[in-house]
């Protein structure tokens, strides 16, 4: 919801370090994987009952995932890239909750529910990607892609600042899944009405 109007305040300082890192021969996908390795154990350091320390893993990796992008914008994207990038966040997606459902036995049956909702929203997200691509359909608001990135109740930036919350209230985790997963419900029945009217 929020993300393309962020990208304008972001964008510019990660297209600086982007170009800064290209020209050094840094390509972006050993940056996408180094983020889904930091969301990965950003989730193992939430599992074992350390939250803040998980919260600067979380930071790192979206930092990184917003890299990426940047170097690509310099060096070229690719298909593969594309591909790797839309993995390795859900790689991020899914470490997370399931780090607090190992953290804490009763907040097993929460990440559950958030882990369900947030392939629920991927599966729409991909599957529109997919037929928006072979109508030829094409989407700048968030910049420039490597496939079609429909808009929705929750992205990126919902999502992180919900990790944010969790981590910095890791007690509040049940609340927060519940909420977060409604948000994604909704963004699935949003995307799947305007597929209907679009792909009809």
């Amino acid at each position: 919801m929020f993300d393309a109007r962020l990208r304008p305040l972001i964008d510019p300082a990660l297209n600086r370090i982007g170009l800064a890192l290209a020209r050094r021969g840094v390509g972006a996908n050993p940056v996408s994987a180094a983020g889904a390795i930091l969301g990965a154990l950003a989730g193992v350091t939430i599992a074992a009952g350390h939250p803040l320390a998980g919260l600067a893993l979380v930071l790192a990796s979206r930092f990184l995932d917003g890299l990426d992008g940047a170097i690509a914008r310099v060096r070229g994207t690719t298909d593969f890239g594309g591909y790797l990038d839309i993995v390795c966040d859900y790689v991020f997606y899914l470490a997370v909750p399931l780090g607090f459902g190992f953290a804490a036995p009763e907040n097993l049956p929460f990440a559950l529910l958030l882990a369900a909702s947030f392939t629920l929203t991927a599966v729409s997200f991909l599957a529109y990607a997919t037929l928006a691509a072979k109508q030829g359909l094409e989407s700048r608001a968030h910049g420039r892609k490597s496939f079609f990135y429909s808009t929705g109740l929750a992205e990126g930036a919902e999502t992180l600042l919900a990790f944010v919350l969790m981590c910095l209230w890791p007690a509040a985790f049940p609340q927060i899944a519940v909420i977060f997963s409604g948000l994604c419900l909704l963004t699935v029945i949003q995307r799947s009405v305007i597929a209907r009217r679009v792909f009809r």
